[in-house]
């Protein structure tokens, strides 16, 4: 294997000062020094809460091979005496080595933003984009100031297909990063009521999210939601931008990448859709609406990347789910079983209508029941009491038997609700596990669904942890 980067390399894009005899170079590229691997670069970045510096040592003695580092820190490495870079800035200079990446990069690239589905849109076209040749992607939802620059910086040379995540919680921030990762095609998923306390309404959203069209390389493609209320300001804003081509997705019968029929089913979805002049029949081996208008975006990308369209559609089939974004676990209670669907990675109205509209579809057997356990939407501002008590409609019409609630901003919920369905609150979600651990019987289906901050991912461990496995049917968010 070819390295990720020589040292010289590194030094030339960073602007750097070796200090002591420096390897060859490096296959990886790390900024937790925990996790390093063995000859990886590690990157001393200074963080809100702490400073890679003072790690230093753990990373080289977990087999780091060489160390970013800031000059003014210098002196506190002490007698560390493992090979350096020394830069001004480490942040910058992983920026600078992003940038590197990029041009010296023959791969297309595609970048993806919006309120709803960044990762779940990611992470599908990273599938179905293997078949074509060699694809990178952000991890998890490396999205951020560091997380783009990192996933740049680590791209080898040879990748064919790039895929990054670009997200925001505030205006400006997208800007900086998508003229790093100068995209062929942006994805704009759906702007939706998300981080509303940072933002006076949708437009203003919408406009952030445009910000991913000023980073487009010359002639490139922007993928916009026909079915969203802001796709005709977002088409206005692209022709204000300059960009070259904007096409659209959804079942609006003008989208050039079209939905045509669609079959919701309890395990996967099957659609019938126009990608240009073509007519695809794809299984979609994720359940949910939601995965069908992200499944349009990513054929429409894979038609524009001059991927195999053929090769991307058979493998739509195989999708599987990540932790927290919709995966499924069938687990074994007495003699019989229950399904619980993790979506407890992030909350915000539209997502949490989505997973509540999984809910209602995922069919219950024998006595069992369906149970929404419902945790804080984070970063709704003003609009917090309001968008929470809106909940209540949706999630009447699921046929949820029971509702379980925890946070503060759930009281809302709580009190709209009333006498309509059996509720049952709690303060933290612990306690909430508790509760759920002597009410679960046969049957039920258990949707478990909050802002990551909250801290309903104890709940859905505290489930795995008392109640066997039976099988893992994990599908795609």
């Amino acid at each position: 294997m070819s390295m990720l980067w020589t040292s010289q390399e590194m030094i030339e894009a960073m602007d750097g000062r070796p200090v002591g005899t420096l390897p060859d170079g490096v296959n990886g590229i790390s900024i937790d020094s925990r996790t390093v691997g063995e000859g990886d670069a590690f990157f001393a970045i200074k963080g809100d809460r702490l400073d890679g510096h003072d790690f230093a040592s753990v990373a080289v003695a977990n087999g780091a091979g060489l160390l970013v580092v800031s000059e003014s820190k210098l002196p506190a490495l002490g007698r560390l005496t493992a090979p350096m870079i020394v830069v001004n800035d480490v942040l910058a200079a992983l920026e600078d080595l992003g940038r590197a990446s990029r041009a010296r990069s023959d791969a297309r690239i595609i970048a993806v933003t919006g309120s709803v589905g960044k990762t779940s849109t990611k992470e599908m076209l990273r599938h179905v984009l293997e078949p074509s040749g060699e694809v990178h992607a952000s991890v998890a939802s490396f999205n951020n100031h560091w997380g783009v620059p990192l996933t740049l910086a680590r791209m080898p040379a040879s990748t064919a297909y790039g895929v990054f995540e670009i997200g925001m919680n505030h205006p400006d921030e997208i800007r900086p990063l998508v003229k790093m990762v100068k995209p062929h095609i942006a994805i704009i998923t759906t702007v939706a009521a998300a981080h509303m306390g940072n933002f006076k309404n949708l437009t203003e959203i919408a406009a952030a999210k445009s910000e991913i069209m000023e980073g487009l390389v010359e002639d490139g493609h922007v993928l916009l939601n026909r079915d969203n209320e802001k796709y005709g300001w977002l088409k206005k804003r692209a022709g204000e931008l300059g960009v070259a081509h904007v096409q659209s997705f959804g079942e609006n019968s003008k989208a050039d990448y079209r939905l045509l029929n669609c079959k919701l089913l309890p395990d996967c979805s099957t659609i019938t859709a126009r990608i240009g002049s073509d007519e695809v029949a794809v299984k979609i081996g994720a359940p949910g609406r939601h995965h069908v208008q992200n499944a349009l975006a990513v054929l429409g990308a894979v038609q524009l990347s001059g991927a195999n369209l053929a090769k991307a559609s058979h493998a739509l089939a195989a999708l599987s789910a990540e932790k927290g974004r919709g995966a499924r676990h069938n687990l074994k209670i007495g003699d019989g079983s229950f399904v619980l669907i993790d979506e407890s990675y992030n909350a915000n109205p539209a997502s949490m209508r989505a997973a509540l509209e999984l809910l209602r579809d995922t069919p219950v057997r024998l006595r069992g029941r369906r149970i929404a356990v419902l945790g804080d939407m984070l970063e709704m501002g003003r609009f917090a009491e309001q968008v929470h008590r809106e909940l209540a409609q949706p999630l009447m019409e699921t046929g949820a038997d029971l509702v379980c609630l925890a946070g503060p901003e759930m009281r809302a919920l709580r009190d709209e609700l009333g006498t309509n369905i059996e509720t049952v609150y709690r303060d933290e979600a612990t306690e909430l596990a508790d509760y759920l651990k002597s009410v679960i019987r046969d049957g039920d289906v258990v949707m478990v669904k909050s802002s990551l901050g909250i801290g309903f991912g104890r709940i859905v461990k505290a489930l795995l942890d008392k109640y066997p496995l039976l099988t893992d049917s994990s599908t795609q968010d």
